[in-house]
């Protein structure tokens, strides 16, 4: 399992119904619940409806201090309606006398890095839940609302003029750690080597199939047409192609000595839904990954995840 099973991201944690009783044994246990804001107020502070418990969030309880953006008023906004993970930190009553909690999502953000900071290591898979995405890269809650980042370039092999054409907002993705700033508290993300390698992915095609792709890059001399995320050929010049057409492409040749798939368009396709992502890699940790194919004839395309001296 991914090493952050502990602590999930947010949103991805089982939901289950809270009791009384059981908010008392979290405050024992220190244990880590979540459930949806429900509104936040003109202090913002956040409430949640715990199982007819009133519980509520404090604003310097609500983002841990060291997460970039959480000075920001919108780092507490954006929480209403979306599912909040938090410690329970007391429990009271409010001015009816009913049962009330006192919670706090920074201290449970605290124990996620803690934790985190301990174990992992470049090439560790982690689940993550895409938060935001941005021309440079994409936004990944790896636990507890932590967000990490991962660079548009570390995506797929298959390059890509945005991330929103890999992923959705709210997208549930496996990364791995590409570097660890412990003094930062700040975690960077890999994707692409858990797609698998040009093998992996040129052994689901075969010369003579006409399959479905996607144009990527366009050229004089011909286009780029993305097989899979991690996979591309080179198909003839042909007219009115523009990157993001879906295309069918009748596969001529399968070169792994070089590397290459040879293509031919045949038609524009209409568009249709995106295909799920197929993982390789789907757990443990990452100490080395070789893209190019054993035989390939010029330098081996590679990535090292070198562990950090203790």
């Amino acid at each position: 399992m991914p090493e952050n099973k502990l602590y999930p991201p947010e949103g991805l944690r089982p939901s289950v119904p809270l009791t009384l009783d059981q908010l008392h044994e979290a405050l024992e246990s220190g244990a880590i619940l979540e459930s949806p804001v429900q509104r936040c107020g003109v202090d913002h502070t956040l409430y949640v409806n715990l199982g007819g418990v009133q519980g509520r969030i404090p604003r310097e309880e609500a983002v841990a201090p060291w997460i970039s953006g959480a000075e920001r008023d919108i780092a507490v906004l954006s929480r209403v309606g979306k599912p909040t993970c938090f410690t329970v930190k007391a429990l009271e009553a409010d001015g009816k006398g009913a049962p009330a909690a006192l919670l706090s999502r920074r201290a449970a953000q605290e124990k996620a890095m803690e934790y985190f900071l301990e174990h992992l290591e470049p090439g560790t898979v982690l689940t993550g839940r895409v938060t935001r995405l941005e021309s440079f890269g994409a936004f990944v809650d790896v636990g507890c609302g932590i967000v990490a980042m991962l660079p548009i370039e570390h995506i797929s092999v298959s390059r890509i003029s945005h991330p929103r054409e890999r992923f959705q907002e709210g997208q549930k993705i496996l990364a791995a750690v590409w570097a660890l700033d412990r003094e930062a508290r700040r975690i960077t993300l890999t994707h692409r080597e858990l797609l698998g390698t040009w093998m992996d992915n040129a052994s689901r095609f075969r010369p003579g199939e006409t399959v479905r792709g996607t144009v990527r890059t366009v050229k004089d001399y011909g286009s780029f047409i993305e097989l899979t995320p991690n996979l591309s050929g080179l198909a003839d010049a042909k007219e009115r192609l523009a990157p993001g057409d879906g295309v069918s492409v009748y596969i001529k040749s399968i070169r792994p000595e070089r590397m290459k798939i040879k293509l031919q368009v045949i038609e524009k396709l209409p568009s249709a839904p995106t295909e799920p992502l197929r993982y390789q890699v789907t757990d443990g940790r990452l100490e080395h990954w070789t893209y190019s194919p054993p035989n390939y004839e010029k330098q081996a395309v590679e990535t090292m995840f070198t562990a950090p001296s203790p």
